[in-house]
C-alpha cells in the first residue's frame, strides 16, 4: 500500500515535470483556472463576512448557553461550514474549470498521451460542447456525492477531539478521491469510457489514486496555487489514467 501510495505521489511529480518542461502547457492550463479562482475567492470572502450569522443560524440551540460554551460551539460550526464550502468549492472549482477550459485541458491530455505515452489508438475526438456536457453531468453527480459524504462529516465535526482530528483526515481522503475522478475525465472520455468505469478503475488501485490525489487536493487549498497545480494535476491525471487502463488490459 505504501509503495502504491508513493507511486501516486510520483505521478503528480511527473505531471509537474511535464508542464514545467513545456511552459506553453502551463500557461494554457492557467487561463481557465484564473477565471474560476476569481469566482471561488469571491465566494470564500462572502462566506467569511457572514460566517458569524451563519454559525448562529445553524446553532439556535446554543442561544441560552454560557457564553464560553456558545462561542466554542459556534466556532466549531463556522469551521465546519467553511471546511465544507472549501471541499465542495474545490470540486466545483475543478469541474467549472474543466467545463470552461475543455479545449485547453483536452490539449494538455492529448499532448501528454500522444507525445510522452505513445498515443491512444482510435481515440475519440471530443468536441467542446460534448466535453462541457459530460463535465457538467459528472460535476452534478460528484458534488452530490460530496454533499452526501459532507453531511455526516459536518455532524461529526461537533464531536470533541475526533471532530478536529479524525474527521478532517477522512474529509481529505473522500474529497481527494472525488477530485481524482475529475482529473482523469478526459483520458477516459477519449476512450469512450463512462463515469462508472472511471470510478471502478480508480477504486481498484485506491492507494495509487490517493497518492496522486491527496497532495493535489492539499496543494489546491493553498491560495492561488491551483493556477500551477491544476495544469500539472491534469498532466499527472492523464499519466495515472493511462497507467491504470494499461495495467487493466494486460
Amino acid at each position: 500500500m505504501l509503495r502504491d501510495f508513493s507511486t501516486g505521489v510520483k505521478l503528480l511529480g511527473q505531471g509537474f515535470a511535464l508542464v514545467f518542461r513545456s511552459p506553453k502547457l502551463l500557461l494554457i492550463g492557467a487561463v481557465p483556472a484564473v477565471i474560476t479562482t476569481a469566482l471561488l475567492i469571491g465566494g470564500v470572502v462572502g462566506l467569511a463576512v457572514w460566517i458569524d450569522d451563519i454559525a448562529a443560524w445553524i446553532t439556535p440551540f446554543a442561544d441560552d448557553w454560557a457564553e464560553g460554551l456558545r462561542a466554542a460551539v459556534r466556532f466549531a460550526a463556522g469551521f465546519s461550514v467553511i471546511g465544507a464550502f472549501v471541499a465542495i468549492g474545490l470540486l466545483l472549482f475543478t469541474a467549472i474549470t474543466l467545463i470552461i477550459g475543455g479545449p485547453f485541458y483536452e490539449h494538455i491530455a492529448e499532448t501528454v498521451e500522444d507525445t510522452h505515452l505513445g498515443g491512444v489508438p482510435e481515440a475519440e475526438r471530443v468536441s467542446w460542447l460534448r466535453s462541457a456536457a459530460v463535465g457538467a453531468r459528472d460535476a452534478v453527480l460528484l458534488v452530490g456525492l460530496a454533499v452526501l459524504c459532507g453531511v455526516p462529516l459536518f455532524a461529526a465535526g461537533f464531536i470533541p477531539v475526533v471532530g478536529q482530528t479524525v474527521v478532517p483526515v477522512i474529509a481529505v481522503l473522500v474529497n481527494a478521491s472525488l477530485l481524482a475522478i475529475e482529473l482523469t475525465a478526459i483520458p477516459f472520455t477519449r476512450r469512450g469510457l463512462k463515469l462508472d468505469v472511471r470510478r471502478r478503475t480508480l477504486r481498484e488501485r485506491r492507494a495509487v489514486t490517493l497518492g496522486f490525489a491527496v497532495p493535489t487536493y492539499l496543494l489546491c487549498l493553498i491560495p492561488l496555487a491551483a493556477l500551477v497545480v491544476l495544469p500539472a494535476a491534469m498532466a499527472g491525471g492523464t499519466v495515472l489514467a493511462h497507467r491504470l487502463l494499461h495495467d487493466r488490459v494486460r
